[in-house]
């Protein structure tokens, strides 16, 4: 038995006439019929009743029609499977971004990659890094572009950019009357912080060296379920201050009313934001292409590491 007596079947099911589903099938009708009577002598039951006018599947033959059609449906997947493979530049590709990436890296990467890998096939997934970094061990992602270094050692990574960050403050606060801001001038309880588990909250605790065992905003809102985005427009509001990657200042909260955004003075404070992958992934050409496309998209707010 091969897939080529399951294509024979089933289009004798489909066309209910042997000359047509010969045709079909680029073949010719004897061999055709010849291969169909071995393949029920070989599962020892009548597949089709046949008479001179009319073809009928017999009951049998209706439910293995169902077990071919499933066989080759199968077979198709494997060999598109195997074809993205051998051509890494086609298929499927799974990327994942921590929720501090990927608003603001998406709506650059998608058409370029559309103009640059139109064969690929791509799956965004968002989530926190510790998440991710597992979920692309356990094979679940292709790629992962992160803020910090692999954990794992099966992992290895590609510089992407170096992204500083940028102090985001109400418009009346002291600290707008400098251009640059010093962070060491913050007061722990103004700053507004993601929750454990972002990234971009232990890179700020690292930047502005906080004790950790202080809580920043004991005396604002609480922001521990909250998104960056929540936690501008607590800013906005006046209700305290927080450190934004470079990349985010392209967002529509930038000119809204009551904030304003200062570099930061020592020019320390940032994250480099790299392309991450199993050691021995086979794609190695689409890994290198996702590392030149994203570095040569990033706006100049931040520092490419290739072009």
């Amino acid at each position: 038995m091969n897939t080529r007596d399951l294509e024979y079947l089933v289009a004798v099911a489909e066309e209910l006439h042997f000359g047509r589903a010969a045709e079909r099938c680029h073949a010719s009708q004897p061999a055709l019929s010849g291969q169909l009577r071995k393949l029920e002598e070989r599962l020892g039951v009548r597949l089709f009743e046949r008479t001179k006018r009319h073809v009928r599947l017999t009951e049998i033959g209706e439910r293995t029609v169902e077990r071919a059609r499933d066989i080759l449906r199968n077979v198709d997947a494997m060999e598109k499977t195997a074809a993205a493979h051998k051509d890494p530049l086609v298929g499927s590709c799974t990327l994942g971004m921590p929720l501090t990436i990927g608003p603001f890296l998406t709506p650059l990467l998608l058409p370029a990659m559309k103009h640059y890998l139109p064969d690929v096939r791509l799956e965004l997934i968002e989530d926190f890094t510790d998440h991710l970094e597992q979920q692309l061990v356990d094979g679940e992602l292709d790629v992962a572009i992160l803020a910090t270094r692999p954990t794992h050692t099966v992992l290895s990574e590609i510089a992407l950019y170096e992204e500083p960050f940028w102090v985001a403050m109400p418009n009346d606060h002291p600290l707008t009357h400098d251009e640059t801001v010093d962070v060491a001038q913050i007061e722990p309880n103004e700053l507004l912080l993601l929750s454990d588990g972002h990234c971009l909250r232990d890179q700020i605790y690292e930047a502005c060296k906080l004790d950790r065992t202080r809580t920043a905003g004991d005396r604002g809102p609480r922001t521990q379920k909250t998104s960056l985005s929540t936690i501008l427009s607590l800013v906005g509001s006046g209700d305290g201050i927080t450190l934004v990657p470079a990349m985010s200042l392209s967002g529509g909260w930038v000119t809204d009313a009551g904030i304003a955004v200062r570099r930061e003075r020592s020019g320390t404070a940032g994250r480099t934001v790299r392309l991450t992958y199993r050691k021995g992934y086979p794609r190695m050409a689409l890994v290198e292409k996702l590392a030149d496309i994203v570095a040569g998209i990033v706006p100049n707010t931040v520092h490419p590491a290739r072009r």
